[in-house]
């Protein structure tokens, strides 16, 4: 049964075609109110999920569901409160913009024309033109100002930014953290790092289908290396000696290096030794966590 806990809950997922498998084993599961973020490069198998979740495949194996409910068996009834944005949106060719949101924000029963309006506004879209004339950045803000114009419970997004100019990227951000302050469920999928990092409380890295690391942005940087950039007054010898400091650079007024985080302490100590004047730390991007997850898969 749905609980609090759980908006999605995904155990041990596996998606086959054929001799090729798309999703081996996967879990994961949503809370109330929380961004999750679900990244890894084209072809790793997160549009997969995503199509298991909304009912539109079937898993080979393992179990899924939305409030509680079978995404196959259940699959109407679930996206009565799911918004859904695809990374390529196609649209009946002959329907204008608007005609077109409305259409969707009805089938969600939904009645906010005040915040339709504020959204297409925002979104710079004008309504009145047909499907057919709209270059790929407006198809995506049409799905954009549809799914934001419904009272879901549950935001399902596929790479929706794919297409916005950097302005739009903002909008789009702000959105999701609106809905995320009402209480709402949000399942990103990207490979634009920055964009997770910005809006995510919990991340999964899939890789050829399984998931390789979850957890919250401080949880995953615990598991990388922190940047020091430093300055003393005498020369520092023998930091290389100094367990997990790694990549060390020497300038005209300092040096910078690498250090696990663990190691910290005992890389910080021995620094002031030599008189510290400057000391910049600069905690470990979602982009160096992904990279480094697979140069050491593929090492």
């Amino acid at each position: 049964m749905f609980t609090v806990n759980s908006i999605v809950a995904v155990s041990n997922m596996t998606k086959k075609y054929g001799d090729f498998t798309a999703l081996r084993n996967v879990s994961l599961d949503i809370s109330p109110g929380e961004v999750y973020g679900f990244i890894g490069p084209n072809g790793a198998g997160k549009t997969t999920l995503i199509r298991v979740l909304l009912g539109i495949i079937k898993a080979t194996k393992g179990n899924a569901s939305i409030f509680g409910k079978d995404v196959w068996r259940d699959a109407v009834d679930i996206h009565r409160n799911v918004a859904y944005v695809p990374g390529d949106v196609n649209l009946w060719p002959n329907l204008t913009g608007g005609e077109v949101i409305d259409l969707f924000v009805r089938l969600r029963k939904s009645k906010n024309e005040s915040r339709k309006n504020e959204l297409i506004k925002r979104f710079e879209l004008d309504p009145r033109k047909k499907c057919r004339t709209y270059s790929k950045g407006n198809r995506q803000k049409v799905a954009l100002v549809a799914a934001f114009s419904s009272d879901a419970d549950l935001y399902i997004l596929d790479e929706p930014t794919s297409g916005l100019d950097p302005l739009m990227e903002k909008i789009f951000q702000a959105c999701v953290q609106e809905v995320k302050n009402s209480g709402k469920s949000v399942f990103l999928s990207s490979h634009i790092l920055q964009e997770v990092e910005r809006l995510c409380d919990k991340v999964s890295i899939i890789r050829d289908g399984q998931i390789i690391e979850t957890g919250t942005m401080q949880d995953l940087r615990h598991l990388t290396r922190t940047s020091i950039i430093t300055e003393t007054q005498q020369p520092v010898e023998g930091l290389e000696n100094i367990p997990g400091v790694h990549d060390i650079r020497k300038g005209k007024n300092g040096l910078a290096f690498a250090v696990d985080t663990k190691n910290i302490n005992s890389a910080m100590a021995f620094l002031t030794g030599f008189g510290v004047t400057r000391l910049e730390c600069s905690p470990p991007t979602l982009e160096e966590l992904f990279m480094s997850h697979y140069e050491k898969s593929r090492g």
